[in-house]
């Protein structure tokens, strides 16, 4: 059996493989990761081990986002110092947890839950990972650049916007870069009090628009900023519901 530590601090990592050599010496732990990007390069480049201790809150952000970026089919033990409200959700999903710091007699709790977990159904880590966050929105996207990853937090996100087939996230500073998601997902990720979608192919922030006229069959067409090469026109169905997020107005 093989095993997975997804953890950034160095003493909780080896606290934890010395527990798991001790209670169950067969294991064989195949790897150390500390953060987003260190998960996201070994999934490509390897095979899931059979198990994964996952710690939530890495490095780089929420381990959560490793699940809007690759598919892991295997089973996790999460390892969290969350309140008793996201406890109950971990047990909604059938998700084994550790709270910090781990205990021997839970960690041997939570290896036989996965022996008896083995060969089911995967589980819904993103529906684990909306039922613990909540109305929280995400914070960053990550973007892959060949083979280097890079961060782009939500503050720094002017509008996001699909051109051949490809989605593009557009940065206040003026820099563009492919996403993974679709602008369907996108948008179930952003906050609707600050970003809006103003048709298919574009989803803007508040502080992106720089000018607004009056269009044709009552639609509005808006400049942004950084400027965009293309046309940037509210569709007819939504210059209503437009109208009235420029105003703070929920439909």
């Amino acid at each position: 059996m093989k095993v997975l530590i997804i953890e950034d601090e160095e003493a909780a990592a080896r606290r934890l493989h010395k527990l798991i050599r001790e209670i169950a010496p067969e294991i064989e732990v195949i790897g150390q990761l500390d953060s987003i990007e260190a998960v996201l390069n070994w999934i490509r480049e390897n095979k899931l081990p059979d198990l994964i201790f996952m710690d939530i809150h890495l490095a780089d952000g929420s381990s959560f986002e490793i699940f809007n970026h690759a598919k892991v089919d295997k089973p996790i033990i999460f390892t969290t110092a969350y309140d008793q409200y996201a406890i109950d959700a971990f047990k909604v999903n059938s998700v084994d947890y550790l709270l910090k710091p781990i205990k021997r007699q839970g960690l041997e709790q939570a290896i036989q839950k996965y022996h008896k977990w083995h060969g089911k159904a995967g589980m819904d880590y993103e529906q684990l990972a909306r039922a613990i966050q909540g109305e929280q929105y995400n914070k960053r996207f990550l973007i892959r650049i060949g083979q280097s990853i890079r961060v782009v937090e939500m503050k720094d996100a002017a509008y996001f916007y699909t051109e051949n087939k490809i989605t593009f996230v557009a940065t206040k500073e003026g820099k563009r870069y492919p996403l993974d998601q679709s602008l369907e997902k996108i948008e179930e990720l952003l906050d609707p009090q600050v970003f809006f979608r103003i048709n298919r192919q574009f989803i803007i922030g508040i502080d992106a628009i720089r000018e607004m006229y009056a269009y044709s069959k009552s639609r509005v067409k808006i400049t942004l900023q950084p400027h965009c090469e293309l046309e940037t026109v509210v569709s007819t169905e939504r210059s209503p519901h437009f109208k009235k997020w420029l105003l703070g107005e929920s439909d």
